[in-house]
């Protein structure tokens, strides 16, 4: 365990993710999310079997004993990756981002309704709270649905992104099984294979040959999606998650930043308020995963015999 290290590989995850987001944007016009979903999972797929091959986790990549729960988790996985890039196209980059955040509150959610995993008053406050701040982002699009601009693409996007999200915390559920069994090399292998597999069900709807410039932003998206896996999962082995997890955060920062600086996009005051809320209901839950995780370590070692 190497805690510094982890956090690098954490805040090169959340910078190289980014960057991937930022290209799916600027291709948008060119390609449907659809397409966008093939391009990003099928040329991740050679990094992470060089990554594979290069730490001699081949073999553990590919062997998996539970092909079926791979095909689940690829299902709401990809339908979330689908909806997020299809929100790019639609709203401003840190807009995305800030929606994005309630995926792990939902998480929490459906862990407890799926999994049986319990959820105490502390956990119920702190996802009340981020909720509250999805609501605070969301309300400019809600306003534009009451006052009947149902075709607002602004309004349209805010609602794809929030779906994006559900799918989302879906898929880290699925995960949650799969840990149980299967090698995290192979949970990450696997998805990007059958996400680009599931993403040809949506050939039929507006595929379209992309020009020079679109096609090599979103190959390079593919690539960095990969190197960006690899350093996730990577960060992982060398830090415990209550450690790592609160930098997933700066992607914010990094959206507020490119956003600006790329796209010309300039936050508002009410979405920087509701982004405050999430982030913080989010790195509430960390601190108190991470308090749990200290005690039951404490009662484990009390528990053992000693001598």
């Amino acid at each position: 365990m190497n805690p510094l290290r982890g956090i690098a590989l954490k805040l090169g995850s959340v910078a190289v993710f980014m960057t991937m987001s930022s290209l799916i944007k600027a291709a948008s016009d060119a390609v449907p999310p659809g397409e966008a979903v093939f391009f990003r999972s099928v040329f991740a797929v050679p990094v992470i079997l060089i990554w594979l091959i290069a730490t001699r986790g081949l073999r553990a990549g590919l062997v998996t004993s539970n092909p079926l729960g791979h095909f689940w988790r690829g299902l709401v996985g990809t339908a979330a990756m689908g909806f997020g890039f299809a929100g790019l196209g639609l709203l401003p980059l840190p807009e995305v981002t800030a929606i994005g955040y309630a995926a792990p509150l939902l998480t929490v959610v459906f862990a407890a309704m799926f999994l049986g995993e319990q959820v105490r008053a502390f956990r119920i406050f702190a996802v009340a709270l981020g909720m509250a701040g999805v609501l605070v982002v969301l309300s400019p699009r809600l306003t534009a649905l009451s006052t009947g601009e149902i075709g607002s693409s602004e309004a349209l996007g805010a609602i794809v992104v929030l779906v994006g999200a559900v799918f989302a915390a879906l898929a880290q559920v699925f995960v949650r099984r799969l840990v149980t069994e299967e090698k995290t090399t192979a949970i990450v292998f696997y998805f990007s294979v059958n996400s680009a597999l599931l993403s040809l069900v949506t050939l039929p709807f507006g595929w379209t040959w992309p020009d020079p410039a679109s096609a090599a932003m979103l190959v390079a998206a593919g690539l960095f999606g990969g190197v960006g896996q690899v350093l996730l999962t990577s960060s992982y082995r060398n830090a415990d998650a209550s450690v790592v997890a609160p930098f997933d955060y700066a992607s914010m920062l990094l959206a507020l930043g490119v956003g600006y600086a790329v796209f010309g996009e300039v936050p508002t005051w009410t979405m920087l308020g509701g982004a405050a809320l999430v982030v913080g209901a989010g790195i509430l839950i960390i601190w108190r995963e991470s308090r749990l995780g200290l005690e039951r370590n404490r009662q484990r070692k009390a528990m053992t015999p000693q001598g």
